[in-house]
């Protein structure tokens, strides 16, 4: 079987935000700290060959559109936060083919002296 995660990639690593999501209702008023990693699929050939910043995702307007996502209503899952986040990702740039996005949450309520729970989510774009 093939990675279908392959080629090349725009990388975000540890985006942090302040949010509100969670079960317990101390997570949803107190809130906490949570930390983003993107890898983005999309063919960086045409930028790489014309230096022209409209042949790419910016990846300014990437990291602006993961806070966006990051940052509506609050919710009860990291998992649905990610969800969330490669949704609006696609819907905003057509050329990304796929989309890994971790979201870490270095202070999630179990008895941890130290770590991060964490879930990665890997998405392929949905032709249709």
């Amino acid at each position: 079987m093939t990675d279908r995660f392959t080629g090349d990639r725009i990388i975000l690593e540890d985006l942090g935000f302040y949010g509100y999501h969670g079960v317990l209702p101390e997570e949803r008023t107190l809130g906490q700290r949570f930390f983003v990693d993107l890898v983005c699929g999309i063919d960086l050939s045409p930028a790489g060959s014309t230096d022209e910043l409209g042949k790419t995702a910016s990846y300014a307007e990437i990291y602006n559109v993961t806070k966006a996502a990051f940052e509506e209503s609050p919710l009860n899952l990291i998992e649905a936060v990610a969800q969330r986040i490669a949704d609006r990702l696609f819907a905003a740039f057509p050329d990304i083919g796929w989309i890994k996005v971790r979201v870490r949450k270095p202070e999630a309520p179990i008895s941890m002296v130290r770590g991060n729970a964490a879930i990665e989510l890997h998405r392929l774009r949905e032709n249709g």
